[in-house]
């Protein structure tokens, strides 16, 4: 059996995340009993939410334990079977976690599953077409639920979130205004992912009216519907272009990941438009996943879902691929090369 490296939270932050609170080691990969599988990974996911696993403290989610191996969406090749279910050569998408190889217990409901890579390319598993494009279906379909020339908009417009929300938006007849961090993003937005607009919030210097008045423009008819990542200052503008009934999906809080209270400038907005705010975390919604996967699939195999990755090579530069992408210096969504 090959030698596994296996990135590992060693100590939980104090305040801002940072690359001494993880450590590299290598260790066996122990031989497979009946019923398991060894993969070999080709990509790791790395996402916003694994931030607030990293504390101790209340969240819909378990913390991540201290001395084990991160937690993350991978996908890769299986290289050894003893399931008869799976060959050597499946490609498989599941919660491998931050290291080079896993062993599944292949008879665990939901731990994995094959992926057909033939139209799809197979890091597309980590993020269009797997958790952030369910995420995007999910939080646009079921909670806002737009009708045709309705406006919608969403933050990290430029991410796999945003990108697959774009997407599936413009599908349905919407029009999509997006916000994101730099004038290459907010390019890409509307070039490539098809938003009717896209405005760079740091070119507002954290002034939620300055914002609101850009937002009245590219917005003449109000918001309808909003997908929320980031919380903050950007929601407090949103809000302030709301429409009565309008529908916000709350999915991300980014701007308060390192602890911190994330205030709220006029919460009033939220009766005075008889608001529906809905928060929700994707996993306790698998019933959505094989309905929004194969519209999702058929998007990206058809070229009208278009989305870019950001690309790390090898483990150890996880930690900080990570931290920059927590600080919006990816492009699209965020991976490490493991081969």
């Amino acid at each position: 059996m090959p030698k596994n490296r296996q990135m590992l939270l060693d100590n939980r932050p104090q305040g801002e995340a940072s690359a001494s609170n993880f450590k590299l080691v290598e260790t066996d990969t122990p031989a497979l009993q009946e019923g398991q599988v060894l993969v070999r990974h080709h990509y790791l996911s790395l996402d916003p939410y694994m931030r607030g696993r990293m504390n101790e403290s209340k969240s819909y989610a378990a913390s991540q334990a201290l001395g084990e191996v991160m937690i993350g969406g991978t996908v890769g090749e299986v290289v050894e079977s003893r399931h008869p279910d799976y060959a050597v050569g499946n490609h498989v998408v599941g919660m491998g976690g931050w290291q080079e190889y896993s062993v599944v217990n292949a008879n665990e409901p939901g731990m994995m599953r094959k992926v057909d890579t033939s139209r799809v390319p197979l890091s597309a598993y980590l993020g269009a077409v797997g958790m952030p494009g369910v995420t995007a279906y999910y939080g646009l379909v079921h909670i806002i639920d737009p009708k045709p020339g309705q406006t919608v908009t969403v933050t990290a417009a430029s991410g796999a979130v945003g990108s697959a929300y774009a997407a599936l938006a413009k599908a349905r007849g919407c029009r999509v205004v997006g916000i994101a961090g730099g004038p290459d993003k907010c390019r890409y937005a509307e070039q490539e992912l098809g938003f009717d607009a896209c405005l760079d919030y740091r070119a507002y210097n954290s002034d939620v009216y300055a914002l609101a008045k850009a937002l009245k423009e590219v917005c003449p008819d109000g918001i309808d519907g909003h997908f929320e990542n980031v919380g903050g200052w950007i929601m407090d503008a949103i809000m302030l272009r709301a429409n009565a009934f309008s529908r916000i999906a709350l999915c991300g809080m980014i701007a308060g990941y390192d602890g911190q209270p994330i205030p709220m400038a006029n919460p009033a907005l939220m009766l005075i438009n008889r608001m529906r705010v809905e928060g929700f975390i994707v996993s306790e919604h698998m019933q959505v996943w094989p309905a929004a996967l194969k519209e999702l699939g058929e998007l990206v195999a058809t070229g009208k879902l278009r989305a870019r990755e950001s690309i790390a090579q090898g483990l150890e530069s996880a930690p900080d691929a990570f931290l920059g992408m927590l600080k919006g210096q990816n492009f699209g969504k965020q991976l490490v090369k493991l081969i």
